[in-house]
């Protein structure tokens, strides 16, 4: 009998690949209902503060010391848009499968001038996608200062509320909830939070996200 080793060697490669296929999908499903994912742009990302010090993984230490059976993956980005957390969302829901999805956006939008329609169509649209992946959605409201236009910045703040409302999720107000006038929790910018402020973030975060766990 004569063998084909070509074929043999494929047949035995397409095995593998299988099986490598079959241990992937069955981590994700084993993982599945345990995962925090983060979308946000520099104030998730641990901008210009020391890694492991942000809200994000403040918040990971106190899921752990709570025992509560969660793992957070941060897929924030700085200077992240809406438009950006859109297009990298379907990816990452996929290859997390999370239970609950953190979506921290829009201040980048806000400070470019962008289309507030356009913001609000695409964090709406990023909350449909998680919701249909099966996910808990908790948005992140943030509000921006009065000098970009007392019209622009009321509009800005009450889209989170709008959004949070029309969609069912819950909503985090207001991110620098009890920070935001005071230059101490800033850095040399006055844009992004330092480490001593971060506690603080986890805070506003935690009693929005704790029911949903």
């Amino acid at each position: 009998m004569r063998i084909h080793w070509r074929s043999l060697i494929m047949a035995v490669l397409c095995w593998v690949s299988l099986g490598t296929a079959w241990a992937a999908s069955a981590d994700a499903k084993n993982n599945a209902g345990h995962t925090i994912l983060v979308v946000g742009d520099s104030l998730s990302a641990e901008y210009g503060i020391a890694r492991g010090s942000g809200w994000v993984a403040l918040t990971a230490q106190r899921l752990k010391s709570d025992h509560q059976d969660y793992q957070i993956r941060n897929a924030s980005i700085s200077g992240d848009t809406t438009s950006g957390g859109l297009a990298r969302l379907p990816v990452a829901l996929q290859t997390h499968m999370p239970a609950i999805v953190i979506i921290e956006l829009g201040s980048n939008d806000a400070l470019r001038g962008l289309s507030l329609d356009m913001t609000e169509q695409n964090l709406e649209t990023m909350i449909t996608l998680s919701q249909q992946g099966g996910a808990k959605v908790l948005l992140v409201g943030m509000q921006i200062p009065p000098n970009y236009g007392k019209q622009y910045a009321d509009r800005f703040r009450d889209m989170y509320v709008a959004l949070a409302q029309r969609t069912g999720v819950a909503l985090v107000p207001f991110l620098l909830e009890g920070m935001a006038t005071d230059p101490a929790m800033f850095l040399s910018d006055g844009i992004h939070p330092n480490e001593d402020a971060q506690a603080l973030l986890a805070k506003n975060v935690w009693q929005h996200l704790a029911p949903l766990l």
